[in-house]
């Protein structure tokens, strides 16, 4: 089976931690027996090239030093801070569209699987409707509450959701996001860890202090100030908690930690594989203090759930966005109520104090894992779906 996958963002290189999740599961089809081609536009002149025995065809949408609407950060984001950059949208859809056409002559893929379908659907569906392609969408969440900000993409998206020949989601609550906007059968498909699971936690664990980490970028919808205002509420002699990850909002969140609880925060900046192994390694607990941010933007899935999951460590997260897929109170972990730094610090000191809670939430989540996020059970449904969207 031959998939040509269109994404506005892949690794440029090897060591890339851009879209890993992305990455993995194409690797895993390409082992599986598919052959999969990705189409993604340049960063900054960057030409076509090979990752993993992948090709990757990069399409040039403007003067190189023109070329960052995608990539480090996402592009709605980049456009919120410099409205111009709209403009580049125009020779990106069009740009994209020639080159995804070209590639369906030439290497005459089976499937066209989009990831991010607004604006990528307008580049599959031009090149289908000459070359008769069945189109697959994907949807993580970003075009969605694109589509809540601005009301013209919600047609468009609408028409693009009538017309696929199939529509994937990673989470029921982006199904149902999905749904809010054309009901129609939605193929529910979320993606695994990215991290080679290799020691042993259990020996590591050397602290007198209960650790919590945190993993993920600092921005306002992983609800960061929230863990910060728990740790305020937790005695510094017993509890530490770690964050990983940098974005927009560090420097902001170092100097609430100073002002609300100097002695037990600890950020940890950007950390390498392996030094967030280690991390995962030496924690007693992983929290996920996840809110509805001020945009009405949350977490679609939570796979770093899934990671700490991996690790054998018990995780908390918040009741929100797709979170309740991976996390089932009191079975495959705790939830607790959204901005709610009481409940989190409660949460957290209730987890601490027994071990029995915490061999028990691994134990129910590594089989729920097992059984619905690992990479054998994700792949083994995407080759499903694709054969169904051939048929």
């Amino acid at each position: 089976m031959k998939i040509l996958s269109i994404a506005s963002v892949y690794p440029r290189f090897e060591a890339d931690q851009e879209v890993p999740w992305l990455r993995v599961s194409v690797s895993h089809l390409k082992n599986a027996g598919c052959q999969v081609h990705i189409i993604a536009p340049s960063h900054k002149g960057l030409k076509s090239h090979e990752i993993d025995g992948v090709k990757v065809h990069r399409f040039r949408y403007a003067p190189a030093n023109l070329e960052f609407l995608t990539h480090d950060e996402g592009a709605p984001s980049k456009i919120a801070r410099n409205p111009f950059l709209q403009l580049l949208a125009i020779p990106y859809i069009i740009s994209g569209s020639i080159k995804t056409l070209f590639l369906c002559l030439s290497i005459k893929p089976d499937i066209l699987h989009v990831h991010w379908p607004f604006p990528h659907a307008f580049m599959a569906y031009f090149a289908a409707f000459f070359c008769k392609i069945p189109v697959i969408l994907n949807f993580y969440g970003a075009e969605l509450l694109l589509a809540k900000k601005k009301k013209w993409i919600r047609p468009i998206l609408k028409m693009f959701i009538k017309k696929a020949d199939l529509v994937i989601a990673i989470s029921s609550f982006t199904a149902k996001e999905v749904k809010n906007i054309y009901d129609r059968n939605i193929e529910m498909l979320p993606y695994g860890t990215t991290l080679k699971i290799t020691s042993n936690r259990q020996q590591c664990l050397d602290s007198h202090k209960f650790r919590i980490l945190f993993v993920g970028r600092h921005i306002e919808r992983k609800g960061i100030e929230y863990l910060i205002k728990a740790a305020a509420i937790l005695d510094s002699d017993k509890f530490e908690i770690r964050i990983a990850g940098t974005g927009d909002l560090t420097e902001k969140l170092k100097e609430q930690a100073k002002k609300e609880t100097p002695k037990q925060v600890v950020f940890l900046g950007k950390l390498s594989k392996e030094e967030l192994e280690k991390e995962y390694e030496t924690a007693n607990c992983f929290v996920l203090p996840a809110i509805v941010d001020s945009r009405g933007d949350t977490e679609g899935l939570g796979v770093v759930l899934i990671e700490a999951t991996e690790y054998g460590l018990p995780v908390i997260a918040s009741d929100v966005g797709g979170i309740p897929d991976i996390i089932i109170d009191k079975k495959t972990g705790m939830l607790v109520a959204e901005k709610n730094p009481q409940a989190l610090a409660t949460a957290i000191k209730e987890l601490a104090e027994n071990k029995a809670l915490q061999e028990s939430l691994v134990q129910g989540a590594k089989e729920h894992i097992k059984q619905n996020f690992s990479w054998d059970v994700i792949i083994e449904k995407q080759i499903k779906i694709y054969q169904e969207g051939i048929l």
